[in-house]
């Protein structure tokens, strides 16, 4: 059974850290904190936990936090969360099961991490991170901020999942740090004008974040998932600053980098339908329910595009195009991935009203895939 280290950086997380901390019990073998400037009860929580406490004083570098908390584990192995992360149960289960099962010979190891839920608490954006990785690599964060964990060597896939619930409300505080930075003269490196184009983005200053954007693109060096991701955000940007067609062009700048997504095919169809050119919207929405899904990529993964989303805007479609029994049944199918969602209800009620005898409720997807076709 291997050892592992928890570390940690923290700055006045009374409230969240209690159910960080709770939920990895029996699992770290030391947990190691580094404070950065708490002024509330963290250190007195962190200290009930058996934590061993560093302070750390904050210089705008969260690569260099982390790296100082890697410092301090003694264990073969280093796991890291932030304090609004934490283990459901099922993953608790699996954490225990692969401290005793973790094949001989593996230095990473990289786990779901699940930060949007639908209404019934169903996955809908993750991604997979590098999240326990062998201590004796001495593996580095790179980045003062969106920072990563640099790794190579066997990597190993498991099936715990991290779940995010962010408890503080967002600052402008990454974006300072990336001002901060400009301001002195810094050169970015591709991955930074990535992520600061996206805090751009965040806080509405569309311009600058279209500039950074295209840096990026242009540069030529990035990672394909951040490409990918690059492209759909510029689109945004340009629909905000009311450049339709840049919009559209920056959607097909998507399949430079790789074939057709569902999150493509979804804000394609939605152009589409902005443009009141219903066919084409169908077809790309369609298509983005039939394509087969990656789950072994690290990029972002939102299944609501290969889900509810295009089943939704299809019923709004084919209802628009007169074609309302089969609306109905991309509702409903739509309904089996979001029982709850206030549009699709009203939908349901619609269709009972208008198409009365011909109406028909799905209890399957399997039903409504066949119907649908």
């Amino acid at each position: 059974m291997i050892e592992i280290s928890l570390c940690m950086i923290v700055r006045n997380e009374e409230n969240s850290l209690p159910r960080c901390l709770s939920s990895v019990g029996a699992i770290a073998d030391e947990i190691i904190i580094v404070d950065t400037g708490s002024t509330d009860n963290t250190k007195e929580i962190a200290l009930s936990y058996g934590a061993v406490i560093y302070d750390f004083t904050w210089i705008d570098d969260f690569s260099a936090a982390r790296n100082f908390a890697f410092s301090k584990a003694t264990k073969e192995y280093i796991f890291w969360l932030d304090a609004d992360d934490y283990l459901k149960d099922v993953d608790h289960v699996r954490f225990r099961e692969l401290k005793h099962s973790l094949p001989d010979g593996v230095d990473s190891v990289n786990m779901q991490y699940n930060l949007a839920f639908d209404g019934e608490g169903r996955v809908v954006t993750s991604l997979r991170r590098n999240r326990l990785v062998r201590r004796s690599c001495n593996f580095k964060w790179i980045g003062p901020v969106h920072e990563y964990l640099e790794v190579y060597g066997p990597a190993y896939s498991s099936d715990v999942c991290i779940t995010h619930e962010k408890d503080k409300v967002y600052t402008d505080r990454n974006l300072r740090i990336y001002q901060k930075r400009v301001a002195e003269g810094e050169v970015f490196s591709p991955r930074d004008q990535y992520y600061y184009a996206n805090e751009l983005r965040d806080h509405g200053i569309y311009e600058e974040a279209c500039r950074y954007y295209e840096l990026f693109l242009d540069g030529g060096l990035g990672w394909i998932e951040d490409n990918y991701q690059a492209c759909l955000r510029l689109a945004e940007c340009r629909e905000q600053l009311g450049d339709r067609e840049g919009a559209f062009q920056s959607l097909c700048r998507t399949l430079q980098y790789d074939t057709p997504r569902a999150e493509f095919c979804c804000r394609l169809g939605a152009w589409h339908v902005e443009k009141g050119q219903l066919l084409p919207a169908v077809y790309w929405y369609e298509l983005a329910i039939k394509l087969p899904r990656n789950n072994d990529s690290m990029g972002v993964k939102n299944e609501a595009f290969a889900t509810w989303v295009p089943n939704l805007q299809l019923a709004l479609c084919y209802d628009r195009l007169g074609q309302r029994e089969k609306a109905n049944l991309f509702n409903e199918a739509a309904l089996l991935y979001h029982p709850i969602h206030p549009s699709m209800l009203y939908n349901r009620n619609y269709f009972k009203n208008v198409l009365g005898d011909n109406y028909v409720e799905l209890h399957s997807r399997e039903a409504a895939e066949k119907e649908a076709e």
